[in-house]
């Protein structure tokens, strides 16, 4: 199938190469306009308890609660003074005219306490928008932020609003300059690999390609469903690492046909039935990897998971199709433009010249081949030690905290703790249904008894609902608060009515027990689809279950570093974050979707070559030190160049970033080096023929319906040795 599918470009290559313009035209067009159709937020469960209090509180109650918190401060004057006074209380006159604003909350209309600072040289504002979603509210806060200060007074806005507009704000901005950064190191890095320009330039094509891709691929999904704008981040990131690996590993392979004196068409029809199968069979699993993300309720993770699915998929498209379509119509001028490289070896395409013994990776392969349980007991101790810290993993929901600190929202946050009386900005939102607020009123001294409750007061009341807000002392994402949910949920209610606890400790709760209630089911889905489609590419159901066990320890050494630094606050004034004593739980969920999928990448191109050796000879050492010797160069390359795609991320301002980016670095650094190159090679040298065996109901189904094919011009395989323990 593979090798037909390379005659097929070959003789349309000219057709293929147009459709690849078409697409980059109507990707830069049409499909760039997906950013303007994007939604924000989708971080809650719809069918959570706070999302039906907060859905049921604006039913029966209308609009509650603060969108915006504006404080104003003063070095110089009290807030009851005229020159606090006069310019706060006409900004809060002109902000009540505006058509964006429903209410605004002050000390001097209504003289709580809360509101009043204990130096009485700070007041805040309590700002309810009308718009009653996540976007229109945002829309909202941008045009009202130049109407937000008061002329002599320190103005800082704060709240929900302004803190998911700062965090998306700069999430872009930092995605941003990482992918500036990246491309000009990206294409320096392929020249010193390719040794040219024209080679080096393929694999940033079929990542722009990608990319424009998955845009266009996106935005028609978001035709039927809603999306979030954070589809966007991971299509730039695993768009444009997956199609230079994929590019990659199929210029190196073409280049070695060539060097092998192949022309051109046989080359490709060669790369095809290889590289081509290895990148179908990566393509495929990684996308199923990210799938596994459309099972969290969380729009967000959807999105997540819808937009990394497209960038996959589009990259594996396009280096099966336009990658070889662009090196049937170069052939050898893909080492046209080469690059005079002192330390250039005589070597094309990872194959070394006549004479060579095969250089590094030929060494390394022979060593791990003569000592394999040397290699496996150090390598497992050093992967133990470094994922140690992942048993005291904690988890908790994210706030300012991961802004830098002199972003606005943050130091509002900061300074309403520490310096006003209740000291919170995020209450636990109480609904009481179905009873007279008179009614409820034993509810609330009840709940004021709760441990850690500091006040609860009734906020709204009509008919029979009334709304309750309880203050307590820390941050909203403390142990505190989350302890004032569960036991306010666990108080019974008032005879005849219901009862509904939310607001932001109670959203964060309720995001923690999602995600964990469907982790389990996302492990399985990952893991049951790689098993699969590794069992259909190389037949052997050890294999498989070896590169499920491998993807966890190099994964697993990474969650530890990342608890190491972030949890525990190493680094944290080297790296410039505030550590927090816990992990939002939906970044190592996504690091867990992405990773497996990458580790399984390398895991493919790796086994694809030693099943190739394995094939040729029966020999399983040969085979193993052959397929490391020639994929070591190309994996190693490919993790440097995903490294560089990755890098920008850990030197920007939110710390959320900064933890996926030197997440996804240490993985990738440990999977390319310790696992792949040492730790999979070992336990396959002590395996021996056990690596190909399967029962024999699967054996026959492998024969017949496996994705497996050799170069069609390659004689067939010296039949292998045969034993009843391999052959079912």
């Amino acid at each position: 199938m593979f090798a037909w599918w390379g005659r097929v470009v070959v003789r349309l290559r000219w057709a293929v190469l147009a459709a690849a313009l078409v697409l980059v035209a109507v990707g830069a067009t049409w499909g760039a306009g997906v950013f303007g159709q994007l939604t924000g937020g989708g971080f809650d469960d719809p069918a959570s308890e706070s999302s039906r209090a907060a859905a049921r509180i604006a039913e029966e109650l209308g609009p509650q609660g603060a969108d915006l918190i504006v404080l104003w401060s003063s070095d110089a004057a009290a807030v009851d003074q005229p020159a606090f006074r006069d310019p706060v209380t006409e900004t809060v006159a002109r902000l009540r005219e505006r058509p964006e604003v429903t209410s605004v909350a002050t000390w001097y209309d209504t003289g709580a306490p809360a509101l009043l600072s204990t130096d009485r040289r700070a007041t805040y504002a309590l700002v309810q928008l009308r718009a009653a979603d996540e976007d229109g509210k945002t829309a909202a806060y941008e045009a009202l932020r130049p109407a937000l200060a008061a002329p002599g007074v320190r103005t800082e806005a704060g709240g929900t609003v302004a803190f998911l507009h700062e965090a998306n704000t700069r999430t872009t901005e930092d995605i941003t300059r990482a992918e500036l950064l990246s491309m000009p190191v990206l294409l320096v890095l392929l020249v010193l690999i390719f040794g040219g320009l024209v080679a080096a330039s393929t694999p940033l094509l079929i990542g722009g390609l990608a990319i424009l891709g998955a845009f266009i691929a996106v935005r028609l999904v978001n035709l039927v469903t809603d999306v979030s704008i954070f589809a966007i981040n991971i299509i730039t990131l695993i768009g444009l690492g997956l199609a230079v690996d994929y590019a990659l590993f199929v210029v190196s392979r073409f280049r070695e046909e060539l060097a092998a004196g192949h022309d051109t068409s046989t080359a490709i029809r060669r790369t095809m039935a290889t590289a081509g199968r290895t990148v179908l069979v990566s393509g495929l699993t990684v996308a199923l990897a990210m799938a596994s993300l459309l099972i969290f309720p969380q729009a967000f993770l959807r999105s997540m998971g819808l937009g990394g699915m497209a960038a996959v998929l589009v990259a594996m498209l396009a280096a099966l199709t336009v990658l070889p379509a662009l090196l049937a119509v170069l052939g050898h001028r893909i080492d046209a433009l080469r690059v005079p490289l002192p330390w250039r070896r005589s070597t094309r395409g990872g194959r070394p010249a006549a004479g060579e013994s095969g250089g590094a990776w030929a060494r390394i392969a022979r060593s791990v081949m003569r000592r394999p349980v040397i290699y496996l007991a150090g390598v497992t101790v050093l992967l133990g030690v470094l994922a140690a810290p992942v048993l005291r993993m904690e988890f908790g929901g994210f706030d300012e905290r991961v802004l830098p600190a002199d972003a606005a929202p943050r130091v509002v946050s900061e300074r309403i703790a520490a310096e006003f009386p209740g000291g919170t900005i995020a209450p636990v939102d109480v609904l009481v249904s179905g009873v007279p607020t008179d009614a409820a009123r034993p509810f609330a001294d009840q709940v004021a008894a709760v441990p850690g409750v500091t006040g609860v007061q009734v906020a709204a009341g009509r008919g029979t609902s009334t709304l309750l807000t309880v203050t307590y002392p820390g941050e909203p994402t403390g142990d505190v608060a989350q302890d004032v949910v569960r036991a306010v949920r666990d108080l019974p209610p008032p005879a005849g009515a219901e009862v509904l606890v939310g607001g932001r400790p109670g959203a964060d709760l309720d995001l923690l027990d999602s995600l964990g209630d469907r982790l389990p089911w996302m492990a399985l889905l990952m893991a049951g689809a790689t098993l699969l489609l590794l069992f259909l590419a190389f037949g052997s159901v050890v294999l498989p279950v070896k590169a499920v066990l491998m993807n966890l320890v190099s994964i697993g050494a990474s969650f530890g570093v990342v608890v190491w630094i972030f949890q525990d606050g190493h680094l944290a004034d080297l790296l410039g974050f505030t550590p927090t004593g816990f992990i939002e739980p939906s970044n190592p969920i996504l690091m867990l979707a992405v990773l497996f999928g990458l580790a399984t990448d390398y895991e493919v191109f790796l086994l694809s070559r030693v099943r190739e050796e394995w094939d040729r000879t029966g020999d399983n050492t040969t085979a193993v030190a052959t397929g490391l010797q020639h994929t070591g160069r190309i994996i190693t390359a490919a993790a440097l160049l995903l490294i560089v795609v990755v890098a920008g991320f850990a030197t920007g301002g939110m710390s959320y970033i900064k933890l996926i980016g030197i997440g996804m670095i240490v993985a990738i650094v440990v999977d390319a080096t310790l696992v792949r190159a040492l730790l999979v090679p070992a336990t396959m040298r002590l395996l021996g023929r056990w690596n190909w065996w399967a029962p024999g109901p699967l054996a026959r189904a492998w024969r017949r319906y496996g994705i497996r094919e050799t170069p069609d011009d390659q004689e067939p395989a010296t039949p292998q040795p045969r034993h009843p323990a391999f052959t079912g």
